[in-house]
């Protein structure tokens, strides 16, 4: 595998694959195995990648070919689609991606991979209940992946899922935007790359998570012995340090689909030339799901494709903050981008009990999230909301009206929310390292490394949907003087 952006690694080489969240179950009887270490002249191979308009002769060379030749050789031959490996300059690497092969309508079945070859829990386990079990109190899914993947990939060359697994390899977790997820950055990089979004955080709180389950990979070791009785290792901390264990599981997080109508053990699994092979898309309505006929996963897609188009699939409703958490990507056109504005009532307000009696009627609670979407910037509910925060009397209470659209009843109480929103609004806007402007430059700048660009992305539209609810507060209560606004001795809270 490979440095520090690898993820199922052996020896000095790390293997990263990148995907979403799903699991359907290993059917294989067959003993799976680990990625081995490439000879120099597969290194060299690699060196190459192959283009669109690459000879027949340079595809044969391309590593992706193993992975088709693998498939076909398991009774999974695919004829609709293929590995198009193409050059990310800015990358510095190759890419691959899984494409049509042949022009696709609407309701076609692209791709079918029958379950012996999918990856989920209740195979590695060879029980649903040992899966379930496991999940439930120690570790999620991606860890028992992440980890079960590790040891395939130390078993060698010989074993059955290495084809699959070098393939991930060689995708070191990025996404289709040539990039890994945050969880692979350095926290300098993520600091300056990042600085003001909630992702800094989110990505935080994750490495933390992340580091709570390898410590707890020892217990599951001793626990599971029907699948790592085939494994004559140490157990896990002692034959993975923390690194590879985190390289592993943003791998297999940025490679797992999550599918539906199956059992809770089968529900996040890793399909060959899916994700991170297969783009995901916040618009495309095409989903990955189990045929209980045939046995099979398959992407029937939602659109006509032509030859060399790569194929899409929907990464379910998530803003863009997971996505690039997750999968190393950004949707410019994710409908469901939102970023969290959070309120908290003091505890000291002498109307405090008196307003959380209101709120709780109106199943609202004295510590509030408000979404901020692209195309609804100003939730529905925060105004009011902001009126109770903020009310001093009795009276003022009375005339607050829980519903979108309400009218202001006090001018001054109006302008003493407006101002403390507009004020958190533009702190949040500072927090960011450069405004939104420079985003834009970034974004056409031939020289900015994927990571920039992905990031300028996210900071773009966070800014973006900060500066729309600035704008409709503005709206609301125009006259925005800081200085001169009315003053109140309420300390309600704002966070994000």
């Amino acid at each position: 595998m490979q440095s520090a952006s690898g993820t199922l690694r052996t020896g000095s080489r790390q293997c990263e694959g990148n995907a979403l969240t799903r699991r359907v179950r290993v059917c294989s009887r067959s003993r799976p195995a680990a990625t081995a270490r490439p000879s120099s002249s597969s290194s060299r191979r690699r060196g190459r990648p192959v283009c669109a308009a690459a000879t027949a002769e340079h595809k044969t060379e391309a590593p992706g070919l193993s992975l088709m030749k693998w498939l076909k050789d398991n009774g999974a031959p695919q004829d609709k689609v293929e590995l198009r490996t193409l050059e990310v300059q800015a990358a510095g690497r190759p890419l691959d991606v899984t494409v049509a092969a042949q022009p696709l309508a609407a309701g076609d079945v692209a791709l079918s991979v029958p379950e012996k070859l999918v990856v989920t829990l209740d195979r590695i386990f060879e029980s649903e209940g040992l899966a379930e079990m496991l999940t439930a109190g120690k570790l999620s899914e991606l860890a028992c992946l992440a980890l079960y993947m590790m040891y395939e990939k130390k078993v060698g060359k010989e074993g059955f899922w290495h084809q699959y697994i070098k393939e991930l390899d060689r995708q070191r977790a990025r996404g289709v935007q040539a990039v890994e997820s945050p969880l692979l950055w350095s926290d300098e990089e993520l600091t300056d790359l990042l600085q003001g979004s909630p992702v800094v955080a989110a990505v935080r709180a994750r490495l933390a998570g992340i580091e709570k389950e390898y410590n707890e990979l020892d217990g599951v070791w001793f626990m599971a012995g029907s699948l790592f009785n085939k494994y004559p290792f140490d157990i896990p901390t002692e034959a993975f340090p923390f690194v590879r264990f985190k390289q592993a599981f943003a791998a297999v997080q940025a490679s797992i689909v999550h599918l539906q109508g199956v059992a809770l053990a089968r529900r996040f699994a890793l399909v060959p030339l899916g994700p991170p092979l297969l783009s995901y898309s916040s618009t495309a309505k095409a989903t990955f799901k189990y045929n209980p006929e045939n046995k099979c996963v398959e992407l029937v897609v939602d659109r006509d494709y032509q030859p060399g188009e790569p194929l899409y699939a929907w990464c379910g409703p998530q803003p863009n903050s997971r996505l690039l958490l997750n999968y190393g990507i950004v949707d410019e056109s994710n409908p469901y981008d939102k970023l969290p504005l959070v309120v908290t009532l003091p505890a000291n307000d002498p109307l405090y009990k008196v307003k959380r009696g209101i709120l709780q009627e109106e199943n609202l609670s004295t510590l509030q999230t408000f979404d901020m979407k692209r195309g609804q910037p100003l939730p529905p509910l925060l105004l009011p909301y902001l009126r109770l925060a903020f009310a001093t009397t009795h009276e003022q209470l009375d005339k607050v009206v829980f519903s979108e659209g309400a009218a202001a009843f006090d001018p001054q109480l109006e302008q003493i929310a407006a101002c403390h929103l507009a004020a958190h609004l533009n702190e949040r806007m500072a927090g960011y390292k450069h405004p939104l402007w420079r985003d834009l430059e970034i974004l056409e700048d031939p020289e900015a490394s994927p990571r920039q660009k992905v990031a300028a992305r996210l900071t773009k539209i966070e800014k973006s949907i900060l500066q729309g609810c600035l704008d409709a507060v503005g709206t609301c209560a125009p006259c925005l003087d800081a200085a001169n606004s009315p003053k109140t001795s309420l300390a309600v809270k704002f966070s994000g």
